[in-house]
């Protein structure tokens, strides 16, 4: 697989997968948001299907946390469990099969463990790594405004996910568009994110 260094972040079906982390059970009444996070991911997820982008499921420790929530619509995926702060590891055989991979859309939980540390192993074998910010959360926002400068600082890409939606779709003209229109009728729920970036917050000049 040939390295892609980061540089204008563009992204197409064809060479690009989601990542859904960890979102189980147990985190539904301590991660901040976790219901408009979850609904976030169940948009993405939906494009990612009309668009023929594949997507990966992890689950921290299922035993002990508990099943991904249903809310997020990830029927027919396997998930795959795991206890390494990363979904690297456990999917390490997934991305050795996908040579033309070049992107990876990161969705889930928490920001300032699996997401962060999947940034930087993915960022480390060559591949842009689009964080999808209005889908990841962590139990405290300071963790989670942090995780998102770092990972920034890494050389992550952060994007909404409608943002990242219309990169994908590209075009107007798509013969997919019309129902990828449909799942981003309505505006991304808030998850707070105004609050952490307006104003002069050193973390985001």
């Amino acid at each position: 697989m040939a390295a892609v260094r980061p540089g204008l972040g563009r992204i197409v079906p064809g060479s690009s997968v989601l990542f859904l982390c960890d979102m189980q059970e147990k985190f539904r009444h301590s991660v901040a948001y976790f219901p408009q996070i979850v609904s976030v991911a169940a948009r993405m997820l939906k494009v990612a299907r009309l668009l023929a982008v594949p997507a990966l499921l992890t689950e921290q420790y299922p035993q002990g946390l508990g099943p991904t929530v249903p809310e997020l619509g990830a029927e027919g995926l396997r998930p795959v469990p795991k206890t390494c702060f990363s979904m690297v590891p456990a999917l390490r055989e997934e991305l050795d099969a996908r040579p033309q991979l070049r992107s990876v859309l990161l969705c889930g939980i928490e920001a300032q463990a699996c997401i962060l540390n999947t940034t930087l192993d993915l960022l480390d074998r060559g591949l842009q790594v689009h964080v999808v910010v209005d889908a990841c959360s962590s139990r405290s926002q300071v963790d989670r405004l942090v995780a998102l400068s770092r990972m920034r600082q890494s050389g992550a890409f952060l994007s909404t996910s409608e943002g990242l939606i219309l990169q994908l779709v590209e075009d107007a003209a798509h013969p997919q568009f019309k129902e990828v229109q449909k799942v981003i009728k309505e505006p991304a729920p808030d998850s707070g994110l105004l609050g952490l970036v307006q104003g002069q917050n050193p973390l985001f000049r």
